[in-house]
């Protein structure tokens, strides 16, 4: 919810802009109460199954399929994670399209329409494509592409480059600080296209006209007009959530394949 809140603001001249994480939670608590804060929050419940199933199971496949290349090992991991990540955007991006709508509208929860409302709004007014249920693929495309690209490179080729420890609860450190820089260093580098996502997804400056039409157009028209650092709002709330996020899914992802492959 923070980070969309950040990303879809523009500048300090945007007079629903927040200060800091600090008060961008108070203010919503203040006009909206706790409920506020779980706005959108159906569509990424929904595809979250669907979507970590096809994460994993194409990167699976990816890696299998590049085992047969000369590519070597660490650069076929980050190759597999890139088409698990492409793949994996293809499947959330209407979700997305839903969840920006609604953490967007500043209405109160009760006041807003439900998810299913909204996806039937969003496809009456604008169809299933580019402009409708699926605008913004191309920068899902490029945030997941990105940050599972370096997820699973990062984690994989760094776990098996620093010795393993006979301490199950030290190995169990290992390999969760691993995956807590992996999915940190991965949030930093694939925000930009998160704010363009955001800002695709997300409502217009100027109600009836389009100014965020495409990735790269909004990064280049994002930066113009805030500066660089526009391109990074959201970073720590996007940090706090993924970085511990992404290594508890790395190790349930890493000991429920052992256990599988163990009994199965």
């Amino acid at each position: 919810m923070a980070t969309v809140e950040f990303q879809i603001q523009r500048g300090n001249s945007d007079p629903n802009s927040y200060k800091n994480l600090t008060d961008c939670f108070r203010t919503i608590f203040r006009n909206e109460g706790i409920s506020g804060f779980y706005k959108g929050i159906l569509p990424p419940i929904v595809a979250e199954t669907p979507k970590r199933a096809v994460k994993f199971f194409t990167f699976e496949q990816y890696k299998k399929a590049l085992s047969l290349t000369p590519l070597s090992a660490g650069v076929a991991l980050s190759v597999a994670g890139l088409g698990a990540g492409l793949t994996e955007a293809v499947v959330v991006n209407p979700f997305e399209v839903v969840k920006v709508s609604l953490q967007a509208n500043r209405d109160a929860f009760k006041e807003q329409p439900s998810s299913f409302a909204q996806a039937r709004r969003i496809i009456n007014a604008d169809g299933f494509g580019l402009r409708g249920l699926n605008k913004g693929l191309t920068s899902t495309l490029g945030r997941h592409g990105v940050f599972n690209m370096i997820y699973f490179g990062f984690y994989f080729n760094v776990k098996d480059a620093i010795p393993t420890s006979p301490d199950p609860t030290l190995e169990f450190m290992r390999k969760f600080a691993i995956g807590l820089v992996s999915g940190t260093i991965s949030s930093c580098v694939n925000i930009p296209f998160d704010v363009a996502k955001s800002r695709i997804q997300g409502p217009q400056p100027v109600p009836g006209e389009i100014k965020y039409r495409t990735c790269f157009q909004t990064m280049t028209l994002v930066y113009r007009e805030e500066g660089y650092l526009a391109l990074y709002k959201g970073l720590v709330p996007k940090i706090m959530r993924l970085g511990p996020g992404g290594a508890v899914m790395l190790l349930v992802y890493e000991y429920v394949s052992g256990w599988l492959q163990k009994n199965w």
